[in-house]
């Protein structure tokens, strides 16, 4: 419905990834799901466009957007002439820069998963099983807004933020989390603003009596500041007993703080990772194909534990109201 959209915010650092050895692969690139509306505030965070040079195929099908505007994934193909898979490795390519993005998510889906597994073009069939999405599902390609040195009011690196986008993104994060201090927010993309300028904003939304201040999580120093919902919360979370309920998240999920905020080592945030809570305690994590306890567990405890780990169980029904 247009309501969201998703696209690379940071441009990928040519430093970072070790010179000019092109863009990073889609699987691997930090895609952002945001609301429209929001789009502009998140964007001017961004310290501006990529640096590293695209591709030939990529430079051609960015040009071509830039003269004809959006375009369907068969008129980039026809208007550019190249092969469709050229046409599609160069969109890969653009998406990681963070230079394009489509009207769905289908065209994203369409690059994570392999060309083998997807629907043939021209109604061709496979042996084995394929999806039932491609790249004509996409919707129109377009180049993101971003902000660059001709647009005015972006921002540049070392620029000050914007003070609505840093009230956006303090709100956004206790959203989030519920509950906010600096230690928290150590996971999140090192790009938004620091914690002095969200903590300007949260004393502000205290003053107002929209948020409140206090202690909220014991053995992190610095101020905290909570919804006042989530004060409620916590006090119920600490009143219930334990009861051994596992609960299996991906590595990417904000929920992801093991070596932060519990003990235990951190753990990478991407999606083939997972963790494992007992009781929201960290207890097993899954890195590398590989399952690593936190906590010394019983041979029966461990077995439900690995199970529960690797989403090999059925969930117990959910009674009728």
């Amino acid at each position: 419905a247009g309501r969201i959209s998703w696209a690379r915010l940071r441009p990928r650092d040519a430093k970072a990834g070790g010179g000019d050895r092109g863009a990073t692969p889609v699987r691997t690139t930090p895609i952002t799901l945001l609301a429209r509306r929001n789009a502009p505030l998140w964007s001017s965070l961004s310290p501006g466009l990529a640096s590293v040079e695209p591709g030939n195929h990529a430079q051609t099908v960015a040009g071509f957007i830039r003269e004809h505007g959006a375009s369907f994934f068969d008129e980039l193909v026809e208007g550019t002439g190249l092969l469709r898979s050229q046409t599609e490795d160069a969109l890969a390519e653009l998406v990681a820069l963070g230079l394009v993005n489509s009207d769905s998510f289908g065209g994203l889906r369409a690059l994570l998963t392999p060309s083998d597994r997807r629907r043939p073009f021209a109604g061709g069939k496979r042996r084995r099983r394929t999806v039932t999405f491609g790249m004509e599902d996409a919707g129109r390609w377009a180049l993101t807004r971003r902000p660059g040195t001709a647009q005015p009011g972006a921002t540049q690196p070392g620029a000050p933020f914007k003070p609505e986008a840093v009230e956006h993104v303090a709100r956004a994060l206790l959203l989030r989390y519920g509950v906010v201090f600096w230690r928290l927010i150590e996971r999140e993309a090192g790009w938004l603003p620091p914690w002095r300028d969200l903590l300007r904003v949260y004393r502000r939304l205290e003053a107002r009596g929209e948020i409140r201040g206090g202690r909220f999580v014991a053995g992190f120093s610095g101020e905290q500041f909570a919804l006042p919902n989530a004060v409620g919360a916590l006090r119920e979370a600490r009143r219930k007993k334990p009861a051994g309920l596992l609960i299996s998240i991906s590595g990417a999920d904000p929920l992801n703080l093991v070596g932060i905020l519990t003990p235990g080592p951190k753990l990478a945030a991407l999606t083939g990772n997972r963790l494992l809570y007992r009781d929201g305690l960290p207890v097993a994590l899954l890195a590398g194909g590989e399952v690593q306890f936190i906590e010394s567990l019983d041979p029966a405890a461990e077995w439900e534990a690995r199970k529960a780990l690797l989403r090999a169980f059925a969930p117990a029904p959910v009674d009728a109201p």
